[in-house]
């Protein structure tokens, strides 16, 4: 698991948190917030996703070539 993937769960769960306060508040701008910080969490995730895919990629043999 690389950065991007920890930095990515950790925001959206913060973001989760903002957004359940913001609807228990009636708070619009904090939910917003919230919402906003889960999407970002989601984009960092997959980020991290996709590196570690290509690096995993890159380390496995080539296959023999014909």
């Amino acid at each position: 698991m690389n950065r991007n993937r920890v930095k990515g769960t950790i925001d959206g769960l913060v973001g989760t948190v903002k957004r359940k306060a913001g609807e228990l508040t009636d708070d619009v701008q904090l939910q917003m917030e919230g919402i906003a910080q889960q999407v970002k969490g989601g984009i960092e995730k997959s980020w991290g996703q996709a590196k570690n895919a290509i690096h995993d990629a890159n380390k496995k043999p080539a296959g023999p070539h014909v």
